[in-house]
């Protein structure tokens, strides 16, 4: 097998998407050297047009003309990828989907500017006297939805900049109190959402990845419930429309079509979840679906586990103490009956957004001994979870719960640790390195973004129910 290239120091390696841009009918993930390592159409969750499978990225077996890849010549020498730069750095044009990479070879800089529109992906690659860019790709499908002239590129360009700034016009800004890095998590997370999900049919991808790139859910009931408590309601009821139209109880998994992915059974908290979607945006809840002895959101093994017995409580169901009598001093643990499970971060979910009141107090425990337990870049999904790297799903999603019970300063602690996870770009990877941050797992992950706008929207919640006045940015 080939060998994945070296990455740069305090960077993830090539081939493992790191940004991702798109206009709700194309997306592209783009990693951290400007190489275009994933494209999806029709829609975030549609066909892959570039083979880039998830298990050679773990493996380090990617080949190194995987995708589209810019190549550099300066000073008339080999021409060499952005991953042999002396430095490359990435972030979005404010207030848009547009990316830029910016790399520099000796005292040359180059940049790589990528946007979507009209479903095709535009490149502009700019470099000094001294430095070339050609873009190489085996990719032939991918090639052909890319638009590298000039003149058309940079109209697609312009086109996608007006069109995401208009959309942040509708958004309901956070409290005038509310720090800029809060502002900015806050817009960047909302435009990941838009790249994210389908604007035609509401099918949002759970991350632009192989085996990440459909529509699970529980990721795409948080998307909505984010999207509308954040002023998008129509998005929302699109996207809620979509899922009340699956078949839930048929797999854990749908294609952009609506169409269930072999492989994996449904898990127990699919109809809770779009139940608590349906809710927010004022449709029927689908009908409930067993829940017990089947996986949760760790998608493990069967299990009585307390996640699922959470979004089940969507329908009435009472949740029993997951860790006995002693839940209020000790925690809510993972699996009913066997306190070696662990404690499990799902125990959030009792408080948002499925409410059980009576949960409370152990739920405080439970978070707080959690968070004692992390490190400076967020918590793992439970006491017993193998391994110590943090995931930013849920130390979002600890957050949002702890701000809603009054305890705030625990709230913005968990949202600085998804601040310091984040990528320059402002990306927030399934889950980073304990020790260095550097994002390991599927980046930009939709579900950390919807519970980021969420947690930051219960800490600085807006004057009024709704408004039209803009967010201004301070990043």
């Amino acid at each position: 097998d080939p060998r994945t290239p070296g990455g740069l120091p305090g960077l993830s390696p090539p081939f493992l998407g790191t940004a991702v841009v798109g206009d709700g009918e194309l997306m592209a993930a783009i990693d951290p050297y400007g190489d275009v390592v994933d494209m999806r159409a029709p829609g975030p969750a549609g066909r892959a047009l570039i083979d880039n499978p998830s298990d050679r990225q773990a493996a380090g077996t990617v080949p190194a003309d995987t995708g589209i890849v810019p190549w550099v010549s300066v000073g008339g020498r080999e021409a060499r990828p952005l991953w042999s730069a002396d430095s490359v750095r990435q972030g979005y044009r404010t207030g848009t989907n547009v990316l830029v990479t910016v790399a520099r070879f000796g005292a040359d800089r180059v940049r790589i500017i990528y946007g979507a529109g009209d479903s095709r992906l535009a490149c502009i690659t700019e470099a000094g006297d001294g430095a070339r860019v050609s873009l190489r790709s085996s990719e032939s499908a991918a090639r052909r939805r890319l638009d590298c002239n000039d003149r058309a590129a940079r109209r697609i360009l312009r086109a996608g900049e007006e069109a995401d700034r208009r959309w942040l016009q509708a958004v309901r800004p956070l409290a005038p109190s509310a720090p800029a890095w809060a502002v900015a998590m806050y817009e960047r997370s909302l435009l990941v959402l838009r790249a994210l999900s389908d604007r035609r049919t509401g099918a949002a991808a759970a991350g632009a990845r192989d085996g990440w790139a459909y529509v699970w859910p529980r990721d795409a009931a948080a998307v909505a419930l984010a999207l509308n408590a954040a002023g998008y309601r129509a998005e929302a009821r699109r996207i809620t429309h979509f899922l009340l139209g699956l078949n839930l109880g048929a797999a854990a998994r749908f294609y952009g079509d609506g169409k269930p992915v072999p492989g994996r059974g449904p898990q127990g908290d699919a109809s809770g979840w779009a139940a608590a979607a349906a809710r927010a945006v004022g449709l029927p809840p689908p009908q409930p679906l067993p829940w017990r002895n089947r996986p949760d959101y760790q998608e493990g093994e069967p299990g009585d586990y307390l996640g699922n017995a959470l979004a089940a409580a969507a329908d009435g169901t009472k949740v029993p103490l997951y860790g006995g009598k002693s839940s209020r001093r000790r925690g809510l643990v993972r699996r009913l009956g066997d306190p070696g499970s662990g404690l499990d971060s799902a125990a959030a979910w009792a408080v948002r957004p499925f409410s059980q009141p009576r949960l409370y107090p152990a739920v405080r425990v439970t978070l707080r001994r959690l968070l004692a337990q992390g490190t400076r870049f967020g918590i793992t999904p439970g006491g017993a979870w193998p391994g110590n790297d943090p995931w930013t799903a849920p130390t979002a999603w600890s957050a949002w719960s702890l701000a809603a019970l009054g305890d705030r300063r625990d709230g913005v602690r968990l949202l600085t640790d998804l601040r310091r996870a984040a990528t320059s770009a402002g990306m927030l990877p399934e889950r980073v390195d304990a020790h260095t941050g550097v994002p390991r797992s599927t980046t930009p992950l939709a579900w950390s973004h919807a519970f980021a706008i969420l947690a930051l929207l219960e800490l600085w919640p807006p004057r009024t129910a709704s408004t039209s006045t803009p967010s201004r940015s301070r990043s």
